[in-house]
């Protein structure tokens, strides 16, 4: 019997992925799809938030943001981050790190019009990231931002979508007496073949 049963098989581990976010999300109260997000600027110096996980699929993990925000400048000067998926009410975790790329402008199109109006205006009224005088000047900027842009707002040029392509994903799960139970998953690139191991807790 293979020593990766139960929960941990499967041979490729973005459907193994995608398995455990299908069981956190009916089990966790909240964004069962929020992750944190690690990146580094052009120093090296690391940054961390809480974004939210859009899209697994075979290429990779999707997420979306302002390419102006701290991270989106990051990742234009440092194309490398690592995400961290938390479940506490299913004790497990998965980590992944690896190369970034922007997606295609009609994929970000696409996801952009899905979103809901208030959440379109608002991504043409934020500056993020950048200093704001006062929560008011936002709503202001919120109200002139509508008033532009109407109920069908284009995507802005510089919102849109980002995908991690894993170099390495580690699955995590809570064992008796903290005998946890990880496997390391890693290729070279995206074109080879991934290779598992299980390591000490």
């Amino acid at each position: 019997m293979s020593d990766r049963e139960g929960i941990f098989q499967g041979d490729d581990p973005l459907k193994v992925m995608q398995r455990w976010l299908g069981e956190a999300e009916e089990r966790e109260i909240d964004d069962a799809n929020a992750m944190v997000l690690s990146t580094a600027d052009a120093t090296g110096m690391p940054d961390s938030r809480v974004v939210l996980l859009k899209g697994i699929d075979a290429d990779g993990l999707v997420f979306f943001t302002n390419y102006d925000s701290g991270k989106g400048r990051q990742l234009s000067e440092n194309p490398r981050a690592a995400i961290n998926l938390h479940w506490k009410s299913l004790r497990r975790q998965v980590r992944a790190r690896g190369m970034v790329s922007k997606l295609t402008a009609m994929d970000s199109d696409d996801y952009f019009q899905s979103r809901p109006l208030s959440s379109r205006i608002g991504a043409w009224a934020s500056r993020q990231s950048q200093p704001l005088a006062s929560k008011s000047q936002l709503m202001k900027d919120v109200a002139a931002a509508g008033l532009k842009h109407g109920l069908a707002p284009e995507r802005p040029p510089n919102w849109g979508g980002f995908r991690l392509v894993p170099a390495e994903i580690e699955f995590w799960c809570a064992g008796e007496f903290r005998l946890h139970d990880r496997f390391r998953w890693a290729r070279q690139s995206a074109k080879d073949a991934w290779t598992v191991r299980r390591l000490y807790p």
